[in-house]
């Protein structure tokens, strides 16, 4: 699940990117794509909730360290894109 909320929040971001350089109304694609960041996210957290529930260690300890990294990377870089339109607007005005 966690993949395809992934996937969406990736096209989002690029909707909303592609949206602000068209001149368009990008609000609700950032919106979007930063609520599906974190939906992601979650998903990511169930799927590590329902290893400790089965005591799956060798899962855990496999893929968390890992996994960490990733999403803390994905998240910043998520954020950046979805926000840089609104920098680049402010930036534009002065």
């Amino acid at each position: 699940m966690w993949v395809i909320l992934g996937v969406i929040a990736i096209v989002a971001t690029f909707i909303n990117l592609y949206m602000y350089t068209a001149g368009k109304d990008y609000k609700l694609a950032m919106a979007m794509g930063l609520s599906f960041t974190a939906l992601t996210l979650c998903a990511e957290y169930s799927l590590i909730s329902r290893w400790v529930k089965v005591e799956d260690w060798a899962a855990l300890s496999d893929v968390v360290p890992g996994m960490e990294k990733a999403l803390w990377f994905l998240t910043i870089v998520s954020i950046l894109l979805n926000i840089a339109p609104i920098f680049l607007e402010l930036k534009s005005k002065k």
